[in-house]
Parts: structure tokens; sequence; C-alpha cells
């Protein structure tokens, strides 16, 4: 029988940031605990934190979050703008590009669906 997996930040996070092309301001370093992914990486969920800054994003995947805290604005190529903050939960869908501003440190909970193919 399965286990349930608990979703936390202990342990050591994998740190990273936008690609260097995609950052428009700031210096938005993350950090992000993975708790789960599927044998073939296609479904992944954990927790992802970020510093303040500005950055293009384009998902080939689709993602749930919940905004644990802080404060982020997403803004879609089609000109709409939704400020989330701690208790949002939303989904981007696959395929929306646009840019995430993190305004104040952001921390969500996250799972990602990758499509067969991405």
């Amino acid at each position: 029988m399965p286990k349930m997996i608990a979703v936390t930040t202990e342990g050591m996070p994998e740190t990273g940031a936008p690609a260097p092309d995609r950052i428009l301001e700031g210096a938005p370093a993350n950090r992000s605990w993975n708790a789960y992914e599927t044998p073939d990486g296609r479904f992944f969920s954990g927790i992802w934190e970020s510093d303040p800054g500005k950055w293009r994003i384009e998902y080939t995947e689709a993602e749930f979050c919940h905004i644990i805290a802080g404060v982020s604005r997403i803004a879609g190529d089609d000109g709409t703008i939704r400020e989330v903050r701690a208790g949002d939960a939303f989904v981007i869908p696959s395929g929306f590009k646009g840019t995430w501003e993190v305004v104040e440190q952001t921390r969500k909970h996250y799972a990602i669906y990758l499509p067969e193919g991405a």
C-alpha cells in the first residue's frame, strides 16, 4: 500500500533562479523542496519560495499553486493581471505566457503536471 508523503521544508532545498535572459527586475533567487515525483518525472509536488524580482514565464506544464506566504503578481500576455497572496489557490494552464513578479518574498505549495512530450 502506498504511503502518504508529507510536503515540508525539511532538508536542504534545491536553489535556482530564472534564466538570466528572462529576468526583467531584481535578483529573484529561489528555493524548492520537491517532496514527490512520479517515476516518469511528469508529476511532481513540493514547496517553492522566491525572493523579490520579475521574470518572463512560458508554461509548457500545468501547475496548481497554493500561496502560503508573501505577495506575487502574475500578468498574462493578454493583459490580465492577478495579485496573489497567502491563502490564494489557482491553476496556471499549459501554454500560459506572461510575467511572474514577486512583490514580497513568496512561498507556495505546487503540484506540476508535464504533458507528454513537454
